[in-house]
């Protein structure tokens, strides 16, 4: 068992949220996710199901956690019984697969246990963030709607992440894609996330970047981007820089994140994804008013 505290999102002075995390770390990807988790909250973890019902964490003896995260490491590594162990022992708490490379291509095919939401590996602290930022703000948010709904309507939910009053109030982003199409889907994606855009470039980034933060679809990472990140990162050091790549691996997320990186998302990337890494990365510290937010 396992405990790691980090400041809590958006500044509110208010204690970390604290997270279940269910399953072995034994995997470079699920010891990446289970570090960047707990980057954002009071991580505790147990190897299964099982086990964390025969030996409680004590902070969940009389309260549910914030999220359960089951970390999927292989197809097939939990069971229906095992989410019936969790849900049962706590039923107000909502119940995450983090999927590792191996099961990546369910983005694409959907999630094989009933009613759980499942997520890529490296998309975990974006929507982590998210999540507590809907639960500071009492919002029921993605991960509040009936397990029993379809998977269209959570992605509908989770695509009104700009909407409504308390959201995070962003510094202005950057953008910056291959081509224009790319580069329009870009704005499309930082509009929905409620991202003011600064500067809009096709083509690698230019190494004078004004804007406090970066998002670069990028792709895939090679050798001649992984150079030039390397030139924008010893030039604006304190650019946040977050990339979009097709399939992120950890090696490619380790060298990336080395070469200055803040934050590597798979692509496509969901405006929940992009929208809880500006809030874990920038730290806004307002809120938007029931006017601003619309």
């Amino acid at each position: 068992m396992d405990a790691a505290t980090a400041a809590p999102p958006l500044g509110t002075g208010l204690p970390p949220a604290r997270i279940l995390w269910v399953g072995p770390v034994r995997q470079p990807d699920m010891r990446m996710a289970r570090r960047f988790a707990a980057q954002l909250a009071e991580v505790y973890e147990v190897e299964s199901p099982a086990a964390a019902i025969a030996g409680v964490p004590e902070p969940f003896v009389d309260r549910s956690p914030a999220v359960v995260l089951l970390a999927t490491d292989a197809p097939g590594r939990w069971s229906l019984d095992d989410l019936l162990r969790l849900a049962i022992r706590w039923p107000l708490a909502p119940i995450v697969a983090v999927a590792s490379g191996l099961v990546d291509g369910r983005r694409r095919t959907g999630p094989v246990l009933p009613g759980i939401e499942e997520v890529p590996w490296h998309d975990l602290p974006g929507r982590l963030a998210w999540w507590l930022v809907d639960r500071l703000a009492g919002r029921a948010g993605s991960l509040g709607v009936p397990a029993t709904v379809r998977r269209e309507d959570r992605f509908l939910e989770a695509s009104r992440v700009a909407r409504g009053a308390g959201r995070p109030v962003f510094p202005s982003v950057s953008l910056a894609a291959a081509s224009s199409v790319d580069l329009e889907g870009l704005v499309d994606l930082a509009q929905a996330a409620g991202a003011p855009i600064g500067r809009r470039t096709r083509g690698r980034p230019p190494l004078d970047e004004p804007a406090a933060a970066l998002v670069w679809d990028i792709g895939r990472l090679d050798a001649e981007k992984l150079a030039w990140l390397r030139m924008l990162s010893a030039n604006r050091p304190a650019l946040q820089i977050i990339l979009l790549e097709s399939f992120p691996r950890p090696d490619t997320t380790a060298a990336a994140i080395q070469a200055g990186a803040a934050a590597v998302l798979g692509r496509p990337a969901s405006a929940e994804a992009l929208a809880g890494t500006l809030v874990w990365l920038t730290a806004p510290t307002g809120l938007s008013s029931p006017a601003a937010g619309g």
